[in-house]
Formats: C-alpha cells, sequence, structure tokens
C-alpha cells in the first residue's frame, strides 16, 4: 500500500489541532450568530446558509487526494457555525428548551458514530482515508459542535454559571480528559470523541464572552470584530504552526472499543 493511501485525510492529533479547534469552535459561535443576530437573518435562514455552505467544503475535502491544513480547518469551521445556528433553532425556534435540544442532538451523534462502527468496524479517525469513512467522519463532526453549542448555552444561560465559570466548567472536563489520556488505558478513540465535543461548549462560552453586552456578562465586542480577529489567528496558526496528516498505522486494537 502506498504512503499516500495510508494517510489519514485528517491532521495528527496534537496540542496545535486542540489550540485551532477551540479557535474554529469560537469563531462558529461569533460567527453564527453574527449572521443570524446581528444580520437578523434568524436562526433558520442562517442555518440553511451555514448548511450550505457546509455541503460545499466537506465535497471539496473528500475530493482532496491528501490533507490540506487549511482545507481541513475551513470545513471545521463550517460545522461549528452551521452547528450554532442549528443548535439554537432546535433549542429556541422548536420550543424545546436547552434540555430538549441536548437530548436530541446527543441521540443523533450516537447514531451517527454507532453506525460508522458498525459499517466500518471502528470510529477511529485515524482510519479516515476514504470517502466513505469521511463522510461518516464528517457527519459525525457536524452533529458534535451541534450538540456542543446546545450544551455550552444550557450551561452558560439555564444553569446560571454565566459565560466565564461555564468556561471555566468545560476546561476543567477537557483537563480531566487529558489526564485520562496520559494516565489510564482508557479508549483514545473515546477521548478524543469526549474531548471534540467539550471543546465545541468551551467554544461557545468563550463566543459568547466575547460579543455578549457587558451587562449581561460579557465583553461587549462586536459579533463581526470578534469573527474577524478569530478567523486572522486561525490563519496564523495554520500558516506558522506545522501540521501533518495523521497515520494510518492499523493499530486498530485499542480503537475499537
Amino acid at each position: 500500500m502506498s504512503e499516500l493511501l495510508r494517510q489519514s485525510k485528517v491532521p495528527e492529533v496534537t496540542l496545535i489541532f486542540w489550540l485551532i479547534k477551540i479557535l474554529a469552535t469560537t469563531l462558529g459561535e461569533t460567527g453564527g450568530d453574527a449572521l443570524s443576530m446581528s444580520a437578523d437573518l434568524g436562526y433558520a435562514l442562517s442555518s440553511l446558509v451555514f448548511i450550505g455552505v457546509f455541503v460545499v467544503a466537506v465535497v471539496v475535502q473528500i475530493s482532496a487526494r491528501a490533507f490540506h491544513p487549511l482545507l481541513y480547518w475551513i470545513v471545521v469551521i463550517a460545522t461549528t457555525t452551521a452547528g450554532t445556528t442549528m443548535a439554537d433553532f432546535a433549542d429556541r425556534s422548536l420550543g424545546i428548551g436547552y434540555p430538549g435540544g441536548a437530548s436530541l442532538l446527543f441521540l443523533l451523534l450516537m447514531v451517527s458514530l454507532a453506525f460508522w462502527r458498525w459499517v466500518e468496524g471502528t470510529i477511529s479517525v485515524d482510519t479516515v482515508t476514504a470517502p466513505r469513512t469521511e463522510t461518516f467522519y464528517w457527519v459525525s463532526i457536524m452533529f458534535s459542535q451541534t450538540l456542543g453549542t446546545a450544551l455550552g448555552d444550557w450551561m452558560a444561560d439555564t444553569n446560571g454559571l454565566g459565560y466565564e465559570r461555564g468556561a471555566l466548567v468545560f476546561a476543567a472536563g477537557l483537563a480531566v480528559i487529558a489526564a485520562a489520556y496520559f494516565w489510564t488505558s482508557i479508549s483514545r478513540t473515546l477521548l478524543f470523541w469526549a474531548a471534540f465535543i467539550l471543546t465545541r461548549p468551551l467554544g461557545a462560552t468563550l463566543g459568547d464572552w466575547l460579543d455578549k453586552p457587558t451587562q449581561d456578562g460579557g465583553l461587549g465586542f462586536s459579533r463581526f470584530y470578534a469573527t474577524a480577529i478569530l478567523a486572522a489567528a486561525i490563519l496564523a496558526c495554520i500558516a506558522c504552526l506545522p501540521q501533518r496528516a495523521g497515520s494510518h498505522g492499523g493499530e486498530l486494537d485499542a480503537t475499537r472499543s
């Protein structure tokens, strides 16, 4: 098998990956709110716009023959902006509230991951080398991003923690996952998906903290201004920090759980 065929279409999971992921999810919150609220398009129309962008971006990503960092992160940003407006639509426009929206999205994510594992035998990101596997990957990413938005809003708004304390709660959760990664034998695949989900509400609460009015506990930045700053930071990270494709090493015994 050639080296190209053994290369994953997603980046190696390193500290740089998680740094850009948190920036991208924070941008998703400010960018999604900018279109749905500041531009006054509403949640339904904004969701359609972002889903359209996601579909185009993911088709280009799947068609690519190798890993391209900029293209990969464009698709992630598309999932996180779409996830913001979709979660807001489920939580608010459908009238099921944060608990109902989070429960629905958690069920959709579990079904997506279960079907992926049933078809492919594993949900390890190290095996994302073929179009079918990559399709499963991006569908699961979309649901995880949307679920994360609902969890972030639920924690910050409904439970009365506010944006700063909500962010601390999710950061603490990520610290627990990191400790489990280094000091336990828990499935690395399980830990990856848990961390991927939790980085989204962390980004959601950070994004809300940036653009919500000061009287509501935020910094009061313009949503468009905050989005531009985050986009510039992501581009700088992609340009300056090295990323490479993960390797399809074939060691699936620890990732099938």
